[in-house]
């Protein structure tokens, strides 16, 4: 029965969605009788800490959230923050007759809907409404053909969310104990830190290489055109049959990896060129092959991921949110998918605009059909492309900034898709002749020709790496034939080096991570948001650069939880969980062999293990011998020359010598230093530089030593208090400390110039109303106050030279309310990709800044202005649009004030103190779990 027609008897239904955005689109699609409300996410989870947990549950079960001894059962309680929505939901639920659950189409929407349907409890008759795209016809198709919650997929959501629960907060006070404080362990985030952390360490254990080879401009002798040109570049490839070395010939230690090969050095390539100066060549082969290259598929998540960041310099995060706008305002299918298929209909409409916007010659005759090339894919959605059973072009869809560059590079690449080959040829050409010493050189040239550009008219695929030759890309050869003479206009030598691995970027891990079949297309980017908010990562442009905290930390987790980071385990911990969403294994028992280790769970489900038939403990007994662990010794990395890098609670340092014997140096590494960069010359310099408490003298008026320190927010002057100095309490009394002046260093700060900087804030008088006026050195600078009044001063020195007749002259000119004179740009970056305005980076009040004059993005930890990047600029930008304008706090009303009775007032302080007692209760059960709210995600 259509929707139209069960209306029309008067019945009201009731549909949750998940995001209020996608409540309203999905609104005006159904009209009348349909009330569409939105979850607003997950309304229910495992508790974030031991207060959350209700009082029948005791000992593990409040610090977990889980009951280990019983089935892993998990403790579901209501968000704090969706009490009031999930009341509103019951509220609504209560007036209809019928209740569509309309989440997303995936493990986690499934969840959601079991979680709607297992709080709500409706006695009407309930709906699992599914679609992959918000359009008129797909939602009235959705609501008529209702099905039944799929419980194996709740079932396997459940057991990832308990998994991950379990690895996270046991594994994560492990860290805090040895590490470091308030961080985190994730099944995924540990494994994708170890990959970043193993390519810095390649880098750091990579030897260049040097080699030589010459590079031929050979001339026909005719006259060309841009069809047949009279020149070609050729590189040289042999001498006397001998292969010339190449970058790939060397391994990362910089030696050749075989001596088959000759290696040139500088001298003997600069001898040969000049000895085939006066040579003469020809060609001595040409080789012709036929050149195809077919569509690439359809986006699904990951290759979305890769190419916005590729093409429009987004991270995987940004380009998600973008997605999910376009996603629910109905532009384009569900953005979260493992799928390249397209469905008949989509089919369709793609041929259709192949033929309408290029012509019929570039439609292939039957229509291309791709198939899915990710191991387990969860769901039968489509791959991502526009929705609809007519596409619209990105002009029709009047989108504008980040969402129309996402549509329209979505909308290409599905419209390519169903395109013909592109089509050519690939011309190698080989040219010889001997030296004047006798030598034989070949050189050797390539070409490539597109004679029908097919898919490539609408679109071609980007590169990681930013020197790659695209699929697009012509090189044109002369026409020539074996046996042509050609004349060398210019034959130069040619050095060049090898080079480290490069490090990932948000789109090669997530290729990598794909590949190795590590987590879910759908979490990739939530992963990457993990490492780089926990401070394990940081970026230097678009590259993903570990901390020397990620080092320690990953140092740890091999030595001892080696399993848990192991990529295979990972991987097969993933198809584990996929046997579970299709029935064939159990929840249970895996968990029980994951945990407990093997002895828990004979008979259970996949193996949780290494494969290897060996004993195999689990979780629990891992995380419970901590003695082991030498905290020292996983967080220490030596440099050279007796300088030893250590991971300290306050962030990473070197040393040389031991503490409390002569000769002992300390010194800070700088927090965006990348750990490749650490040398043993740089860390000399570190070592060199005066750190460390600098002693000044004594105060004569107090007698307190005063001292200059190096701090985590610049130098500052310090006074050192007496043993006997009440530190907290009423009577507390805390040290005088000031920050140095810019103009000013550690290593020349004089006592008489600290005593000076401590005696701030300093009284310059009083106006005519014996208000008083003092000087003072604040955050943004000097500054002078009058009561509320603030004005800016010039310079440090005026703190201490102002006068009070200077001071009320400031004080009589009346206040700027706008803003001083725009400062000149710090640099300038290039022209934004998607607002197509110059952006450039500026000083702001938090520190530099990129903008276009539209957005503002504040440079963050590894990001400097001389180091920043056009394209890290612009990346900066479009995560920044992503998260869209801050959102203001409601100020709240002020309440109304009643007369209340006595007797009510004692019951409610009563009821105060009980509530209070309670909740004291339950926050001393368990001191830790608090700090695991956020010690879980993959």
């Amino acid at each position: 029965m259509s929707p139209t027609s069960e209306t029309a008897h008067g019945g009201r239904r009731l549909v949750i969605v998940e995001s209020p955005a996608k409540a309203k689109t999905i609104k005006g699609y159904l009209g009348p009788g349909y009330v569409v409300e939105a979850s607003v996410g997950h309304i229910r989870d495992l508790p974030s800490g031991a207060a959350e947990v209700p009082e029948k549950y005791t000992g593990e079960v409040r610090r977990l959230g889980v009951d280990v001894e019983h089935d892993f059962q998990p403790i579901y309680v209501v968000n704090a923050d969706k009490r009031a929505q999930v009341k509103k939901l019951k509220d609504l639920l209560a007036e209809s007759d019928e209740l569509f659950l309309a989440t997303d189409e995936d493990r986690e929407g499934e969840a959601i809907a079991w979680h709607l349907q297992e709080v709500l409890k409706p006695k009407v008759p309930v709906h699992r409404m599914v679609f992959h795209e918000i359009t008129k016809d797909a939602i009235r198709e959705a609501v008529a053909n209702p099905r039944e919650l799929n419980q194996r997929m709740v079932d396997a959501q459940e057991t990832r969310r308990i998994l991950d629960r379990l690895y996270g907060y046991e594994v994560s006070p492990v860290l805090w104990k040895k590490v470091m404080p308030k961080l985190s362990a994730g099944r995924v985030q540990s494994v994708a830190t170890r990959l970043v952390v193993e390519r810095e360490r390649e880098r750091i254990a990579f030897r260049s290489a040097e080699y030589w080879d010459l590079t031929g401009t050979f001339s026909t002798g005719r006259t060309g055109d841009a069809s047949d040109p009279s020149t070609l570049v050729a590189r040289l490839a042999a001498v006397d049959g001998k292969r010339v070395a190449q970058g790939r010939d060397f391994g990362a230690d910089g030696r050749l990896k075989s001596e088959a090969v000759l290696h040139l050095d500088e001298a003997n390539a600069r001898a040969l060129a000049a000895a085939l100066a006066e040579t003469r060549f020809s060609v001595r082969s040409v080789e012709s092959k036929p050149y195809r290259r077919s569509p690439y598929a359809p986006f699904r998540t990951t290759t979305l991921q890769q190419e916005a960041s590729r093409k429009l310099g987004f991270g995987a995060k940004a380009t998600m949110q973008v997605a999910q706008k376009l996603y629910e305002n109905g532009f384009i299918t569900y953005m979260r998918t493992d799928s390249t298929v397209l469905s008949d209909t989509a089919v369709a409409a793609a041929r259709a605009q192949v033929t309408q916007l290029y012509g019929a010659d570039y439609l292939p005759e039957k229509p291309r059909v791709y198939a899915g090339k990710v191991k387990n894919a969860q769901e039968a959605h489509e791959a991502i492309r526009p929705s609809g059973d007519r596409f619209r072009t990105p002009a029709e869809t009047g989108l504008t900034g980040d969402q129309f560059k996402l549509y329209e590079l979505i909308w290409k690449r599905t419209v390519a898709s169903q395109m013909k080959d592109a089509t050519g040829n690939s011309v190698t050409v080989k040219i010889g002749g001997t030296s004047a010493d006798g030598r034989d050189a070949e050189f050797s040239a390539s070409g490539k020709t597109i004679t029908f550009h097919g898919f490539m008219k609408a679109y071609v695929e980007g590169a990681d790496d930013p020197n790659a030759e695209l699929d697009d890309r012509e090189r044109r050869l002369p026409q020539v034939t074996e046996g042509d003479a050609l004349s060398a206009e210019e034959i130069t030598a040619d050095g060049h080096a090898t080079k480290p691995p490069a490090r990932y970027t948000e789109a090669t891990l997530v290729k990598e991570l794909e590949e190795r079949e590590i987590g879910r297309p759908s979490t990739y980017a939530s992963i990457i948001g993990t490492i780089l908010d926990r401070g394990y990562v940081f970026k230097k442009g678009t590259a993903l650069v570990p901390s020397f905290l990620s080092f320690a930390v990953v140092n740890l987790l091999e030595k001892h939880f080696g399993r848990l980071v192991d990529y295979d385990f990972t991987a097969r911990m993933e198809d584990d969980l996929d046997r579970i969403a299709r029935g064939e294994a159990q929840s249970v028992p895996w968990l029980k062999r994951f945990y407990f280790g093997e002895g828990e769970a004979a008979g259970g489900a996949a193996d949780a293990g290494n494969g290897d038939g060996d004993h195999l403990g689990g979780l629990k007994e891992l995380v419970t011998d901590l003695g082991a662990i030498d905290a020292r010794e996983i967080s220490s990395f030596p440099v050279g020359d007796g300088i030893v890098l250590r991971v300290g609670r306050y962030g990473a340092y070197v040393e040389r010598g031991e503490r409390e014997q002569e000769g002992y140096q300390k010194a800070d590494v700088p927090d965006d230093l990348a750990p490749d960069e650490l040398t043993v010359e740089y860390a000399e310099e570190l070592l060199a530089k005066p750190s460390g408490d600098f002693e000044l003298g004594t105060d004569p008026v107090s007698g307190h030593q005063i001292v200059a320190k190096a701090g985590r927010y610049g130098p500052y002057v310090t006074e050192i208090l007496p043993e006997s100095t009440p530190k907290t309490g009423k009577n507390a009394v805390k040290p005088r400390t000031a920050s140095l002046f810019k103009t000013m260093s550690l290593d020349t700060v004089t006592l008489e110039e600290a005593l000076q900087l401590m005696s701030l804030p300093r009284v310059v008088g009083a106006d005519a109303e014996g208000v008083e006026i003092t000087a003072q050195n604040g955050r943004y600078g000097p500054y002078l106050k009058k009561g509320t009044d603030s004005r800016s001063l010039t310079s440090e020195e005026q703190l201490f030279s102002i006068t009070l007749e200077e001071a009320l002259a400031i004080y009589a000119q009346p206040k700027q309310r706008g803003r001083a004179a725009a400062k000149p740009p710090l640099k300038e970056l290039g022209t934004d990709p998607v607002s197509e305005k110059p952006v450039v980076v500026k000083d702001g009040r938090f520190g530099p800044y990129v903008t276009d004059g539209e957005t503002n993005a504040t440079l963050r930890t590894g990001d400097s202005v001389e180091t920043i990047t056009p394209e890290r600029g612009y990346e900066l930008l479009a995560e920044k649009r992503a998260k869209g304008p801050a959102k203001k706090t409601a100020k709240k009303a002020p309440a109304k004030k009643t007369a209340a009775k006595k007797t009510a007032a004692k019951k409610t302080t009563a009821a105060k103190k009980t509530a209070a007692k309670k909740t004291t209760t339950a926050a001393k059960t368990t001191a830790t779990a608090k700090k695991t709210a956020a010690a879980e995600p993959e």
